[in-house]
């Protein structure tokens, strides 16, 4: 792994931000968006999978040999993988980008649990339990936090019509500020990144 200089983060930053296909889309603030919150009730329940088993094997491969060294256990890095892209292909997002997300946030430790009390893979704060009226919800338990966190995370993406630096500021609570979005465009684009030949 090469060290990267200041310039070459920013054009690392500013070249995944033309890739981004889809759009995607939350500033802290006391006040829980009541989109969000709506988002949030209508999707806890559904789910999605690979479309094409082809496809599906070609990337759970890849994303697998890319993941083997942070999950040593072959099933359960590929049932983690299967559930990522499940949640991320419902929400909009390019599930390499929730792969990157996911080793910022949390290392995949499914436990991790911040200073500010965010829990789980994806880092979410636990009073959205309690905003969608879901308070017996477990935050550790991977389906449900992949299931909260890109619901939230396709949301600021969406409300920042696109602009990955605003949502994933958003998401962490630091609108304004780019060192969040950086680190998890750096860790996209050094480990989990597809170029297409």
């Amino acid at each position: 792994m090469t060290t990267a200089t200041p310039g070459t983060s920013l054009l690392r930053v500013l070249g995944l931000l033309c890739l981004v296909i889809s759009p995607l889309s939350a500033l802290a603030t006391d006040e829980v968006d009541p989109d969000l919150r709506a988002l949030l009730v209508d999707t806890v329940n559904q789910s999605e999978s690979f479309e094409d088993r082809f496809d599906a094997q070609v990337w759970l491969l890849d994303m697998s040999n890319r993941l083997q060294r942070r999950i040593p256990d072959h099933n359960r890095r590929l049932k983690l993988l299967q559930q990522i892209h499940r949640e991320a292909t419902r929400a909009n997002l390019q599930p390499e980008l929730v792969l990157a997300l996911i080793q910022v946030e949390s290392g995949f430790n499914r436990y991790a649990v911040s200073s500010a009390g965010a829990q789980g893979l994806m880092q979410v704060m636990p009073f959205w339990k309690n905003e969608i009226g879901r308070p017996e919800d477990n935050l550790t338990d991977i389906d449900t936090n992949l299931r909260y966190g890109c619901t939230i995370l396709s949301f600021y993406l969406k409300k920042e019509k696109g602009n990955l630096i605003r949502g994933l500021a958003r998401y962490n609570g630091s609108l304004g500020k780019t060192w969040y979005p950086e680190r998890v465009m750096n860790a996209w684009y050094d480990h989990w990144f597809v170029h297409e030949s």
